[in-house]
């Protein structure tokens, strides 16, 4: 089958990319507007960047419905400053729930059940039942697609200038697995797990 993407709906193209970019891994980003009010979402259009300086990106996409920000977008713009929170089987189910759309007067820590705790570099809060959590601050901001229409996004790009790793977890450098726990997000309903590990090691092209 070979698709044109100009001429069929967004919300195909949307069934698409999340049915083949998988597994992905989720962002459950904290934040705060500058009145203080909290903010807590999953997004699974999520990853790395570099490591130097340590840089990860997330894209919030505009709401299908009529195309506004959502609102941890808006709080990043605002105050340029948020916190990536590591999704684990033990918190999935509260992630879930806080990935309603909630208005703006609801706080997502509350309905969620989770508890923000205190972060050492910047103002938002962090997600304490997440063993890893990345205290980002804003490097770049790029908006996808015409601003305002259904189906647009954007690519918040942050610098991770303070991280937290339960003790647990960390072993020479490394983050354990097996002890962490974590989820990745498929599409529709479907997530996965990270049960089914293989090693496959790279050979050097003087080898090959």
């Amino acid at each position: 089958m070979e698709i044109d993407p100009h001429s069929q709906p967004f919300r195909d193209n949307y069934k698409l990319l999340i049915g083949s970019v998988v597994p992905r891994p989720i962002a459950f980003v904290s934040s705060q507007n500058a009145d203080g009010r909290l903010n807590l979402a999953p997004f699974s259009f999520f990853n790395a960047v570099c490591p130097n300086p340590p840089t990860i990106m997330f894209a919030p996409v505009n709401r299908s419905a009529d195309g506004t920000r959502k609102d941890t977008l808006l709080n990043i713009l605002e105050t340029e400053e948020f916190v990536v929170n590591i999704v684990t089987e033990d918190i999935a189910e509260n992630m879930n729930i806080a990935a309603t759309e909630y208005p703006k007067q609801y706080n997502e820590f509350e309905e969620a059940g989770l508890t923000p705790a205190p972060s050492v570099k910047i103002t938002p809060p962090r997600v304490k039942e997440s063993p890893i959590n990345f205290e980002c601050k804003l490097t770049k901001h790029v908006s996808i697609g015409e601003d305002g229409t259904p189906g647009s996004g954007n690519v918040i790009i942050g610098e991770v200038v303070y991280f937290h790793v339960a003790d647990d977890l960390y072993h020479e450098g490394r983050i354990d697995l097996e002890k962490l726990k974590p989820i990745a997000r498929l599409a529709g309903d479907d997530y996965c797990r990270v049960t089914d590990l293989f090693a496959m090691p790279r050979i050097p092209y003087e080898t090959k």
